[in-house]
Parts: structure tokens; C-alpha cells; sequence
């Protein structure tokens, strides 16, 4: 059982939200949803105060704070992929509808929220103990703003 569940602060868009996310990924799904039950400072009797969802395994809640605090790249998740395909699909819906693509694998949704959309190699690759290796793959790495699998694999390959 997972001891600690990241709570996602929106202001009015949680349902929206954790309904979008549990699409983007193959095993995703939402829990509970749980409604104002009288009138509150922060929403109306009936108002969806937060959802519970789950998305590959991992437990979220997304709450209708209001318009006190926003989500900030300074917390992103980390999703590691095991082909292009993946990545491409994955990638591709979050950067749909409004969402804005960073360097280095980094999207901003259109919710808000940060992902980092990485191959599984990638950390091995820039960790490498040769340090030839490990340079080439940091400087491919960070030259992309989507990330090629085969370009990764050629950069710390030397070829």
C-alpha cells in the first residue's frame, strides 16, 4: 500500500483534471470522488471538493483548493518509457490542448502540472561510469526537448 499520496492543488478543475490523467496512461482510473456537503469557504453543497485517482500503480488526489496557490515546475513527476512509441504517445497527449513542451523531456500540461517524459535508458546512460559515455549522452540530452530514443542511444554509443 502506498504511504504517501501526492495531492494536486486546482482551482475548480480537479474532476477535469484527474479524469484527463487516468486517459493519458494506459492503467489509470479514478476512485472516489468526494463533494462539498454544505456550503464552504472554498466551494458550494454538491461541489467536488476532491478525487481520488490512480494512474500506473500510483495514488493521486486532486483538490479544489481554489485560487490561492498554483502548480510550479518545481514538482514534476517522472515518467520512464520503455520504447518511442510510448514516449511519442504519451508525449503527444500532453503537449495536446494547450500543454507546453520544456527541454530536456519536460512538459507543462494544460492543467498546470509538470511531467518528465524519459527514456528508462536515460539515467543509466548519463550516469555511466565511462566518462566519455556519460558526457555524450548529457550534452544529447540536453541539446532535445523531446527525447529520441535511437539519438540517446547513438550519443553514449559513440557511433
Amino acid at each position: 500500500m502506498q504511504k504517501i499520496t501526492p495531492f494536486l492543488w486546482f482551482d475548480g478543475q480537479a474532476e477535469d483534471a484527474a479524469n484527463y490523467y487516468v486517459k493519458v496512461f494506459s492503467r489509470g482510473e479514478i476512485r472516489k470522488v468526494f463533494h462539498w456537503q454544505q456550503d464552504g469557504p472554498g466551494g458550494k453543497k454538491g461541489d467536488v471538493l476532491t478525487v481520488d485517482f490512480e494512474i500506473e500503480g500510483m495514488r493521486f488526489t486532486a483538490i479544489n483548493g481554489g485560487p490561492n496557490f498554483k502548480l510550479t515546475p518545481a514538482v514534476s513527476f517522472l515518467i520512464e518509457v520503455k520504447s518511442q512509441a510510448e514516449l511519442d504517445g504519451i508525449w503527444d497527449t500532453l503537449v495536446a490542448d494547450g500543454g507546453q513542451p520544456m527541454a530536456c523531456g519536460w512538459i507543462t500540461d494544460k492543467f498546470g502540472l509538470t511531467w518528465q517524459v524519459c527514456p528508462d535508458t536515460l539515467l543509466g546512460y548519463i550516469s555511466d561510469p565511462d566518462p566519455a559515455k556519460a558526457q555524450r549522452s548529457m550534452q544529447a540530452m540536453m541539446s532535445m526537448v523531446k527525447f529520441d530514443f535511437a539519438a540517446l542511444k547513438k550519443a553514449h554509443d559513440g557511433d
